[in-house]
């Protein structure tokens, strides 16, 4: 789950990170009147959506009194902001966070990340901040610092010291950024999350550390524990069809092609996936409907993966070892009619009870395509799916 830069802010501020000064704003004249209730002569005002790249895209500015930031905000407030990381649909401004400038004479980079391969805490920063990762890589390789944390004993002081010499901090300046790396692992770790990020880290004129920008994205697992982080989250921000998903216990990823998943497992989901693209076809979601695959549940796939307009065909792929055949059967037939389908349907069983559930089917009397191995499922799917839209073709031609 992602959080705002506003939201994970206040929470790195919890843990002892310094920020800047700066408030929320749900209108135009509620960030004008922010901006006067701070005080000072310049602000910042930035545009909050899951994305960065933000000021690239027109959705940071700098303004020099408070007319200018009702005039700049009111051309954010209900645009859909376009960056590198949105893809060309967007995403809506509905908050903006209206922030005191400060005098900047360097940007870091700094971040805290999971590296799977060491199974450690891993953080990376760099002396160039204010650009991502992936360019400071690619231009400035050398410039990067990396160290992982012990898990047994957590991230100690001499480590901080060494980050903060490496990134070139002057010695009167290391112990703040001593507090500024141990909150951050602190709050990464007590909070589950699985990133945190500060580019840029800024040094200002004055001699303070201080987190210009701020992201942090937490584990979904772990969200149970941790109440206040689960209430940050914003659906406007998230693809509609994973939020329906995770509100009905499905794991749901919206992809870009036509053919529509309904999978148990979430290996046998990649599976099914690239064996469509290997037939010619192009998945348009993972759905993984778990262990625990009811007659309801299916049915509730079914009206999820239907929900969106790109799906011209169905596969359901099942392999059933905690699941039963029969249930699954059930749930496709109990969703076909309850619910309009007006694309094909191919069902591929195996496993437990695959007889019961294939009699089923069999005996629904609904036009089901039906399949024996992955492979056969996949390319049924796939000229299942061709012969829809050439007859659609020839429908609008006609």
């Amino acid at each position: 789950m992602d959080i705002h830069e506003y939201q994970a802010k206040e929470v790195l501020s919890n843990f002892g990170v310094e920020v800047p000064p700066g408030a929320l704003a749900y209108s135009p004249e509620q960030a004008a009147y922010r901006a006067r209730e701070m005080g000072g002569e310049r602000w910042v005002v930035k545009a909050q959506i899951h994305a960065g790249g933000r000021g690239l895209a027109g959705g940071v500015k700098v303004c020099n009194s408070d007319v200018e930031i009702q005039e700049v905000t009111e051309n954010m407030f209900g645009r859909r902001l376009v960056t590198h990381q949105t893809g060309p649909e967007g995403k809506g401004i509905y908050r903006v966070y209206v922030e005191a400038a400060v005098p900047i004479d360097r940007e870091i980079y700094l971040g805290f990340v999971l590296d799977r391969t060491s199974q450690r805490v891993m953080i990376v920063a760099s002396a160039e901040g204010g650009m991502e990762i992936e360019d400071i890589s690619a231009d400035r390789p050398d410039s990067i610092v990396r160290a992982t944390v012990e898990p047994a004993v957590g991230l100690q002081e001499f480590q901080c010291r060494e980050i903060a010499f490496k990134l070139g901090i002057d010695a009167g300046m290391v112990q703040q950024m001593v507090r500024t790396l141990q909150g951050c692992f602190r709050a990464f770790t007590e909070l589950d999350a699985t990133m945190v990020e500060i580019n840029p880290l800024v040094i200002t004129g004055d001699n303070r550390i201080l987190a210009l920008d701020a992201k942090m994205t937490f584990d979904d697992n772990a969200l149970f524990r941790h109440p206040q982080i689960s209430e940050l989250r914003d659906k406007s921000q998230e693809d509609p069809r994973e939020s329906r998903a995770a509100d009905r216990g499905l794991s749901y990823v919206g992809l870009d092609g036509n053919i529509g998943c309904i999978v148990n497992g979430a290996g046998l989901a990649m599976a099914t996936m690239d064996t469509i693209m290997l037939a010619g076809g192009e998945p348009a979601n993972f759905l993984d409907i778990g262990g625990g695959a009811t007659p309801e549940r299916v049915a509730k796939a079914f009206r999820l993966v239907l929900s969106d307009a790109k799906v011209e065909a169905i596969l359901v792929n099942i392999f059933a070892g905690i699941n039963r055949c029969d249930w699954v059967a059930e749930g496709v037939v109990k969703a076909l009619r309850e619910v309009e389908v007006n694309v094909p349907v191919i069902v591929r069983l195996a496993g437990t009870n695959v007889e019961e559930g294939q009699k089923i089917l069999a005996e629904s009397g609904l036009p089901l395509i039906r399949a024996t191995t992955l492979v056969e499922a996949a390319e049924r799917a796939v000229g299942a799916w061709q012969s829809d839209l050439d007859q659609s073709t020839k429908v609008r031609a006609v």
